[in-house]
């Protein structure tokens, strides 16, 4: 009940009537996590669970199926041959100016849009308007308690310390006997162990060509030996290795030799500008109290490329929400594979790493950003020049 209260506390803040909530087979993920339902249920037929933002929940439940929302508030109402179903949920809006669902227009914010277009024609058919929960969803799957905070800085303490230590490694190694991409990635991984960190996936060891691959990962078949010369892209993620931790993600690049060539050192400089372009518009915003979108802070890292003619060379966003998923369902920093229209939202994280991706070498330089309600920061080191291995 506190949870149907909270959501309903904000609704009324963002002045929406209802939320209305909708599966059938486990299509909607979001749902679940959510509301707190088992994901164990069979769930053949639809459901339905509509929080107004004053007033009683009502759950719209098939009657094969009648107990799948029983764990949560509300009246229950019953349903059977489709008509009825038309019926009870016509009923169930009737006076709603709108609704909000998992929707979005035109499939923008295509993480969070599962309820199928025919269910909205359905609503919208009864003269109820259907918006977008973008926000509300960003609310409860993205924001932070204060613990996963601290498991951020924790995280982040760590994996800045392993950053420290694996430049010096590879050049250690590079100089005695050699080294490739899959040996330092085992590395990171060893680290990782000592520091009680886990991750989805191993982080990525890029050289040359490789590092022009954003989702590039080196096997024990499949990998590139590291040698004087080489342009080396460390991505590195994890979380701390316990229940309800949230992740820290960073981007690195180093240049083995005696020097940084210019070509390398020009690439950096605009990524860096890009990158702190980025920085700047959340910091600013922030502090001044103006309500953020994801596309506005990749469009303002992203002009900076095009100022300097390599905006077609970053083919991805400028970066996405963290959780305590790697990828959360936050405000993705997007104006390019989506216009994310989110709000950047009090204590959620995102990363901001703009790239250059040349056919040679793709460099980027990635940090973590958090935002607080009057103020926004990087939590961690920020690389201000390539690291020379």
């Amino acid at each position: 009940m506190d949870k149907i209260e909270e959501i309903q506390a904000e609704l009324r803040r963002r002045k929406v009537p209802a939320w209305l909530f909708y599966d059938h087979h486990h299509r909607d993920a979001i749902s679940y996590r959510i509301l707190g339902l088992p994901e164990s249920l069979m769930v053949s037929r639809r459901w339905f669970y509509l929080i107004p933002a004053q007033g009683e929940p009502v759950k719209l439940v098939h009657r094969i199926e009648p107990h799948h929302l029983d764990t949560l508030p509300g009246k229950k109402q019953f349903y059977a041959p489709w008509q009825e179903l038309v019926d009870r949920l016509r009923e169930l809006l009737r006076g709603l100016p709108e609704v909000a669902m998992q929707f979005s227009p035109n499939n923008m914010v295509f993480t969070i849009s599962t309820a199928d277009a025919g269910t909205v024609d359905l609503i919208r058919s009864f003269g109820v308007s259907v918006i977008s929960s973008a926000n509300l969803v960003a609310r409860f799957e993205a924001t932070w308690t204060e613990e996963q905070v601290r498991s951020h800085f924790a995280a982040g303490k760590s994996i800045d310390a392993i950053m420290t230590a694996v430049f010096p490694e590879i050049a250690h190694r590079v100089r005695n006997g050699g080294t490739n991409e899959f040996e330092i990635q085992r590395w990171l991984v060893e680290a990782f162990r000592r520091e009680a960190l886990v991750a989805d996936s191993p982080p990525i060891v890029a050289v040359n060509e490789h590092s022009s691959d954003p989702h590039y990962s080196p096997t024990a078949d499949h990998n590139a030996r590291i040698s004087e010369g080489d342009f080396v892209l460390l991505d590195v993620w994890g979380k701390k290795e316990m229940p309800g931790s949230v992740y820290y993600d960073i981007s690195w690049t180093g240049y083995v030799g005696r020097s940084v060539p210019d070509r390398v050192r020009e690439i950096f400089d605009i990524v860096r500008r890009s990158r702190d372009a980025g920085i700047e518009k959340v910091t600013t915003s922030i502090a001044r109290g103006e309500k953020l979108a994801g596309w506005e802070v990749d469009k303002a890292a992203r002009d900076v490329l095009e100022a300097a003619g390599y905006g077609k060379y970053l083919n991805n966003r400028v970066g996405h929400s963290i959780g305590t998923e790697v990828h959360g369902n936050g405000a993705n920093m997007d104006n390019f594979e989506s216009h994310d229209e989110r709000e950047l939202l009090p204590n959620t994280c995102f990363s901001i790493e703009p790239g250059i991706y040349l056919p040679e070498f793709g460099l980027r330089s990635e940090v973590n950003m958090l935002v607080r309600p009057s103020s926004a920061e990087v939590t961690g080191r920020v690389q201000s020049e390539v690291v020379l291995i």
